[in-house]
């Protein structure tokens, strides 16, 4: 299969805004990069909040909590994780039904789900997804990122009614947003001492407060979102609680469902974004302890009145182009934003929402990978089907349907190539014995194909099927060997079968005693493991 993953560094190279990632973990890098990441946190927390139909700072104190802790003890150094909207969508239902407090409750079983995802080391699989999967899924959040950032260009009029912005304040942030971009663009070339973000994001603010622009900031944001025009992201420290719901089935009934789909939205964004960013650091990250700290933070999140989260792949990238390569950089993001709700909201509210937007903008270029828009002709069309089905998918409905829809087809397209692909070959030894030969895997495709190259009424009465070449699969090729078992018993014909896996042999009930086996040569198959999880 081409992919061209191989020379995937050559193509970024083409792309016009790249990402500027340090190759060397420094702690200056990391806290300066992680201030970069905490200034965009503010509103993106903010807007899933809203979405979730939560308070602001519901929002935000999840973005510090589940940040902090998988930033410390996660499987993914530099890997940015708090609120999302893909998590957020699922919650506004059961918020609107049942409440904030069983909300936190969810996210505390979520948490445990989680950590039993990792304790069970499930994070492996994310290896099975393949790689038009993970195309389509970078491309698709790309494009959620970029149509979140088209909200910024939306006020309330006077009825309520979100408008598009026109005349100067348009113009205005479409200026301060060219600035933004240009200034993260051409700053690494002269410097890199210091993350161009952050330069953009302090620059473009001390413009917009010198000139007096028009241009609308966070606390204008946060106080459209919520209808309050006294609103502020300033806050206390988080506040352990209980969730006060009722400790029954009834409860339970209500709170599991939502858990199952958050912890498995929230497992799977979070690892994809976790490959992702091996691949572009070229390091190696851990599945399994990432899922026992996402776990842990939305466990502990649950408790102290957060909406829970996973891992940012915006944020993520804003990190890595930054030069946030360690621990530092999550940790320092989260303490940051930390610092911003408790002492400094004032100075964060007055940053424009242009420079935020300017920030993702050029996140959203990098993200995308524009190498899959000039392969499409020269991979095979099932693997170009799959990549656009998961960007849409992903963009219509949410990140773990779009991830289940494109590996059920492309297991469905692998499972329909390979049917065609067992070959039975005969031959007679010397003992005057008909031997078949299978070549290729035997599996619930190809069972059909398998059984139609046997000719039991011609065979000699001693028969051999060797599967030495051959990768018995699934119950449904064991039940085709039994069927084969029974015609060949029906014609009163001994049927050897060898080189059989032991996990066959085990299950192979109907042969009975027909069975020929080698203890010497039977191979043993090991699907997965947990070595590098």
């Amino acid at each position: 299969m081409l992919l061209e993953s191989h020379d995937h560094a050559a193509n970024r190279e083409l792309i016009m805004f790249e990402l500027h990632a340090s190759k060397v973990t420094s702690l200056k890098n990391d806290v300066l990069s992680g201030l970069t990441v905490a200034l965009a946190l503010v509103p993106e927390a903010v807007a899933f909040a809203f979405v979730a139909g939560v308070e602001p700072l519901v929002g935000l104190y999840a973005a510090f909590m589940v940040g902090l802790i998988t930033a410390a003890f996660g499987g993914r150094p530099g890997m940015i994780s708090g609120a999302t909207g893909a998590m957020a969508v699922v919650m506004v239902s059961l918020v609107a039904i049942h409440g904030v407090e069983y909300l936190f409750a969810t996210v505390v079983l979520t948490g445990i789900i989680q950590i039993l995802a990792g304790v069970f080391k499930l994070g492996k699989f994310i290896r099975l997804v393949p790689h038009p999967v993970m195309l389509g899924f970078v491309n698709g959040l790309a494009i959620v990122i970029f149509l979140a950032q088209l909200g910024q260009f939306k006020v309330f009029d006077d009825a309520g009614e979100l408008q598009w912005i026109t005349g100067s304040a348009l113009y205005t942030m479409l200026g301060l947003i060219a600035l933004t971009m240009a200034i993260i663009h051409l700053l690494p070339k002269l410097t890199k001492a210091v993350p161009s973000s952050l330069v953009a994001i302090v620059v473009v603010t001390a413009i917009a407060a010198s000139f007096d622009l028009d241009a609308r900031t966070v606390v204008d944001y946060v106080r459209a979102m919520t209808n309050d025009p006294a609103a502020t992201i300033a806050g206390g420290l988080p506040s352990f609680s209980i969730p006060n719901v009722s400790f029954n089935f009834e409860s339970l009934t209500i709170i599991l469902p939502f858990a199952l789909v958050l912890a498995a939205i929230g497992l799977i964004e979070s690892l994809l974004t976790l490959t992702l960013i091996d691949e572009l650091t070229e390091t190696r990250g851990h599945g399994n302890r990432e899922c026992i700290a996402q776990g842990t933070a939305n466990t502990v999140t649950g408790f102290f009145g957060g909406m829970g989260g996973c891992a940012m792949i915006g944020q993520s990238m804003i990190n890595i182009n930054s030069g946030g390569r360690g621990r530092a950089s999550g940790i320092s993001a989260a303490l940051a934003l930390l610092g911003f709700i408790l002492f400094a909201s004032d100075l964060i509210e007055i940053i424009p929402l242009a420079a935020l937007v300017g920030v993702m903008f050029i996140v959203v270029i990098g993200t995308f990978e524009w190498s899959s828009l000039r392969i499409m002709g020269k991979i095979p069309k099932a693997d170009a089907f799959v990549i656009v089905l998961v960007s849409g998918v992903t963009v219509i409905s949410d990140l773990a349907m779009a991830v289940v829809v494109g590996v059920i087809v492309s297991a469905l397209v692998f499972a329909w190539q390979h049917a065609k692909h067992v070959l039975v070959t005969r031959s007679t030894d010397d003992n005057g014995w008909t031997v078949y030969e299978v070549n290729g895997p035997l599996f619930f495709g190809a069972v059909t194909s398998f059984l139609d190259q046997f000719d039991v009424a011609s065979d000699s009465k001693d028969v051999i099927v060797e599967f030495k070449n051959s990768r018995v699969a699934d119950h449904s090729a064991i039940e085709a060997i039994d069927t084969l078992a029974d015609r060949y018993l029906a014609k009163g014909k001994t049927l050897h079968l060898r080189h059989l896996s032991q996990e066959c042999k085990i299950l192979l009930t109907k042969a009975g005693d027909l069975v020929e086996v080698n203890y010497i040569e039977d191979p043993k198959y090991h699907v997965a493991t947990d070595k590098l999880a």
